[in-house]
């Protein structure tokens, strides 16, 4: 398939396709004031705050920010990517996807990939199929159900057991046609190392599968069932292939991501036994990593669905540890990160076994923040006998706490510290003020612009965004606006976002793109699509006849917070000049004058 028919699928299909029709399917929307409301499908909410607007072609949530055009909802509701979503609306509407040619390599790779999905399906039914119809998955079925497994939760994971036998599985999809090269890609068998051949990579264990955020199986892992090696893993995971990556997986969020959009939140646990314990006991609102580290793609995946994210590692100390290590990295991401600590040095799910769901909630309910499960768990290993223990102590907490920005809260904070080190309030103080200032002048703009707003009132955020949203909403309707406005301002003067917008007006211009709703969805990022989506919704139908004087007063803003940021630099730069440098400081206080009296004639003042 061609650029120019794809292009034309893509068109036919975006034509045929009417916003409402496609949200309604899945939100109950009423009409109000000219556009459609309903409660939003992406996060959980009481008063309906989710808006689309059939002329415009767009959806936006003023609650969580999620938007775009149709096919960006439908490729958050079902979880697929853009394109995936214009192909179920295509075959919505009856439309035919043209073939699509691909080189020798592509074609190669897509037809591998293929392969080891479809290996992995079967072996995912052969072993589903040993645990629950076979007589030797009685072993595996007696183990789950000593762990509170039920058999829909069995259904629900497609659970399985891998036999004893050391060729079960080989045997079993060579007699279908696959290679053991192709399985041993797939990681279900491995070369033998004493004789020629292959065996089963997985024997004796319950199995069970794990899929990426599709759905699709990518790979699996064992849990032994009995030993006598201690060398033998309890746990065993498919190695590294073109399908499977521990850093990228998270077991359980095909089953759970819906219901994680839903609560606003989600739980992540260390093992896939533990995910699966607590779905079992109505907690589906979970997660595990695969005996790896948290990283930051898992952090990412998890926040296209929640922002709030808690951890619930076992108790024991490696479980504290990988807590410890996984924080920052979530934090980095943008998230709002808690911990919980499950009592008696119990893992999930033992404790949900025991207790039961109604406690496991509870601990949920009084989850810890960062700060709170940093304190604790610094106070717990530290040498509290010595000063100097005490002193090391606080210099782990502090740049955990340092992120404080509230007074009230800084304050409380510094009290319990010192409460808990038994130091002196004004120590504690006096150290977190030093480690704020050290971390200030490792971020010279930050301090720059704290002066900045000390010596001449920069004009509020608040204003210059709305400036940005009207200069943005008219470039929209009329593109020619865009040298206009980037000969009158500095592209740097808007919002990281809104620069991303303008780059691709210029994008667009430059190489003769329409700028329509499409072309938004298919080449901005997802922070800018949704926020295109919010101002053109915001906006009027008709911007050259109602919004044509908000766009001049717009520029003018945009002027005048030029003109203060560049006064406020060149007033903190006199203040470096020596007495002696009299010539260039002469030079400097010209040079406020002429940007005052640019400000007063921009505001009408002159």
């Amino acid at each position: 398939m061609g650029s120019s028919e794809l292009d034309e699928f893509v068109e036919r299909v975006n034509e045929r396709t009417d916003i409402y029709s496609v949200v309604s399917r899945y939100v109950t929307l009423n009409q109000k004031s000219g556009r459609y409301w309903g409660r939003c499908p992406f996060h959980n909410e009481k008063t309906a705050s989710f808006t689309v607007s059939p002329d415009k072609g767009f959806f936006y949530c003023f609650g969580c920010g999620a938007g775009g055009n149709a096919f960006k909802f439908l490729s958050l509701i079902e979880n697929i990517s853009y394109f995936e979503a214009i192909k179920l609306q295509a075959q919505r509407l009856g439309i035919d996807l043209p073939a699509r040619k691909f080189s020798p390599e592509e074609e190669r790779r897509r037809r591998e990939e293929k392969a080891l999905l479809k290996v992995n399906e079967l072996a995912c039914d052969f072993y589903h199929d040993g645990l629950t119809k076979e007589a030797r998955g009685s072993e595996g079925r007696k183990y789950l159900a000593a762990r509170g497994i039920t058999a829909e939760t069995i259904e629900t994971f497609k659970l399985g057991f891998a036999p004893e036998e050391w060729d079960k599985l080989l045997s079993h999809l060579t007699r279908q046609g696959y290679s053991p090269q192709q399985l041993e890609s797939a990681g279900l068998v491995a070369k033998r190392k004493t004789a020629a051949g292959f065996y089963d990579r997985f024997r004796g264990r319950v199995m069970i599968p794990i899929a990426d955020v599709f759905g699709h199986v990518v790979g699996f892992g064992g849990r032994v069932l009995h030993s006598d090696d201690d060398s033998t893993p309890k746990y065993l995971n498919t190695p590294e292939t073109a399908l499977f990556n521990k850093g990228r997986l998270l077991f359980g969020l095909d089953k759970s991501n819906r219901e994680i959009n839903k609560a606003g939140v989600a739980i992540v646990v260390e093992g896939y036994m533990d995910a699966i314990s607590l779905f079992s006991a109505g907690v589906r609102n979970v997660v595990a990593t695969l005996g790896t580290a948290f990283t930051a793609d898992h952090a990412k995946l998890i926040l296209r669905y929640a922002k709030k994210i808690i951890f619930c590692y076992d108790s024991d100390e490696a479980g504290q540890r990988a807590t410890i290590r996984a924080l920052p990295i979530v934090q980095a991401e943008g998230a709002q990160v808690f911990v919980v600590k499950v009592p008696d040095g119990k893992d999930p799910d033992e404790f949900i076994r025991k207790h039961g769901k109604t406690a496991f909630d509870e601990l949920i309910k009084h989850a810890q923040t960062l700060i709170d499960y940093r304190m604790k768990y610094v106070l717990a290993h530290a040498d509290l006998s010595t000063i100097e223990g005490k002193v090391r102590a606080l210099q782990e907490i502090l740049p955990v706490v340092a992120k404080i920005e509230k007074t009230v809260t800084r304050n409380e904070y510094s009290k319990r510290i010192a409460a808990a080190l038994t130091l002196d309030e004004n120590l504690v103080g006096q150290e977190w003020e030093k480690f704020s200032r050290v971390a200030r002048q490792a971020q010279p703009e930050k301090k720059s612009s704290a002066v900045q707003r000390q010596r001449l009132p920069a004009v509020k955020d608040t204003l210059v965004r709305q400036a940005g949203e009207s200069i943005l909403r008219m470039t929209w309707y009329d593109n020619e606006m865009l040298d206009y406005v980037l000969t009158a301002v500095p592209r740097e003067i808007f919002t990281p976002v809104h620069q991303e917008i303008i780059d691709w007006f210029k994008t667009c211009a430059a190489q003769n793109i329409p700028v329509n709703q499409m072309n938004a969805a298919k080449d901005l990022s997802e922070a800018a699509n949704a926020e295109l989506s919010r101002i053109l919704i915001n906006g009027s139908d008709d911007p050259r006849s109602t919004e044509l004087d908000l766009f001049n007063d717009a520029i003018k803003v945009m002027k005048l917070t030029v003109l203060k940021k560049k006064y406020n630099e060149v007033l903190a730069q006199t203040e470096k000049y020596i007495p002696d440098d009299r010539a260039a400081y002469v030079e400097a206080v010209q040079q406020l004058f002429k940007i005052k009296a640019d400000i007063d004639e921009l505001k009408g003042n002159h």
